[in-house]
């Protein structure tokens, strides 16, 4: 059994060097890209949606050269789990998504997606074991036309210092940089530029 260009055994092993632990969520990601690129035409330079920002965008990452950084994944909050593929210029691809009435016959998989189980009382090795078993039996496919211009990562234009903070930041976003617009998640912020190595703010 593979999963991409990986062993399951190897998969198993970036999942838990990658994620921080196997997430079932990844190990059911890893069997939708790996439906998705076999669907996909040989040599078509592709781009990827994630329609949830849980689990299944490292499941792309770690399967396909499609990363939040390089531009080529995108991650939508729709909270359902699907990664499309698609042609980066026509937009064509195709949509794997974990099926609603596929999943009811493997009732640990089933419990654990509608979280109709307190994590703490799920039997963790019986639904990795469902999810090894099933693998692309969980799932459904569909052929999707996506409008890339709608997707496209902005280019950050001009940039320029910070009139508050000094920082730089693109000039499209206002007349100071969104941090000092009230938008940063700090409640404080210690310059440790002297400070010895491994030192903290108190």
């Amino acid at each position: 059994m593979n999963i991409g260009s990986y062993s399951y055994e190897e998969y198993i092993h970036l999942v838990k060097s990658f994620h921080g632990n196997l997430a079932p969520g990844l190990l059911v990601g890893g069997f939708i890209v790996d439906l998705a690129l076999k669907r996909l035409p040989d040599g078509e330079f592709f781009d990827a949606i994630c329609e949830t920002p849980v689990c299944l965008p490292d499941a792309v990452q770690l399967l396909t050269p499609c990363t939040i950084g390089n531009g080529w994944l995108k991650v939508l909050d729709f909270g359902r789990f699907a990664v499309t593929l698609y042609e980066k210029k026509g937009g064509r691809g195709v949509r794997v998504y974990l099926d609603m009435e596929k999943i009811k016959a493997w009732p640990e998989v089933h419990q654990w997606y509608l979280k109709l189980k307190p994590k703490k009382d799920q039997d963790l090795q019986r639904l990795i074991d469902q999810v090894k078993e099933a693998g692309h039996r969980l799932l459904s496919i569909q052929s999707v036309l996506v409008e890339p211009e709608k997707l496209r990562r902005e280019k950050l234009g001009p940039v320029t210092p910070c009139p508050v903070c000094g920082e730089a930041y693109p000039l499209g976003h206002g007349d100071r940089c969104r941090g000092c617009q009230g938008e940063s998640p700090y409640l404080e912020t210690v310059k440790l530029d002297d400070a010895p190595p491994g030192a903290c703010a108190a």
